[in-house]
């Protein structure tokens, strides 16, 4: 069935796109989540409707990409987000984000495939995002991911937030691979039984009961 999907989903596609899935996949994961709705005729109409609108202001020429470049060189994009004392966000701000933020703040249509962000943004922070406006033109976007309510740190202060989180990381991950390791392998070879000084002399009277009985044992010729 065909749906439209609500937010980016990871190996699916980017939010307000019309994709196919399976009934189940729509029933059991995307609709509980709202990670997508019915496309309904209506729906797609609409959502042609808005992408056409925009598309009007995408650059179409060389000159209208340096333009446009040249007001995104002035931008400064500002999210505001949920994160936690480190830091790290309570989601993420991907391509689709930035694509919103521009059209809302600066009504400058970019192809969110364009956005050359890598993996979305995970921390707070100051960032440089690249655009690719229109073939050659290409212009780095300054962005700020901010904790709501508040304002960024210093550098210096976010990269030892930054690296005080990578180390309790690391150091989770080599406790827990340390907890998983196999028990070493323990010597099962019985011991050899200690020898006592007893020990000879109880063997000795062994022998001696052993001979008494096969002389005992013998034809009285014989002896």
């Amino acid at each position: 069935m065909d749906v439209i999907l609500l937010q980016d989903v990871d190996k699916v596609g980017l939010r307000g796109e019309v994709v196919s899935v399976s009934r189940g996949y729509m029933r059991n994961y995307l609709k509980p989540r709202r990670l997508a709705e019915e496309a309904t005729s209506a729906r797609v109409a609409e959502l042609e409707r808005r992408e056409a609108e925009r598309a009007r202001h995408e650059a179409r020429t060389a000159e209208q990409a340096e333009q446009i470049a040249e007001t995104l060189r002035k931008t400064v994009l500002r999210f505001e987000v949920n994160a936690g004392p480190r830091g790290t966000l309570f989601g993420s701000v991907t391509p689709t984000d930035i694509t919103d933020e521009l059209w809302r703040a600066r009504k400058i249509r970019v192809d969110r495939r364009k956005i050359e962000l890598g993996d979305p943004i995970k921390r707070i922070g100051r960032y440089e995002v690249p655009i690719t406006v229109f073939e050659d033109v290409r212009v780095d976007v300054k962005t700020l991911v901010v904790p709501i309510g508040g304002e960024l740190p210093p550098e210096e202060e976010l990269e030892q937030l930054a690296a005080e989180e990578a180390a309790e990381a690391a150091a989770l991950a080599e406790a827990q691979a340390a907890a998983t390791e196999p028990a070493e392998y323990l010597d099962e070879t019985e011991p050899e039984p200690e020898t006592t000084e007893e020990e000879p002399a109880a063997e000795a009277a062994g022998v001696d009961e052993q001979a008494a009985d096969a002389e005992a044992a013998a034809p009285a010729e014989e002896r």
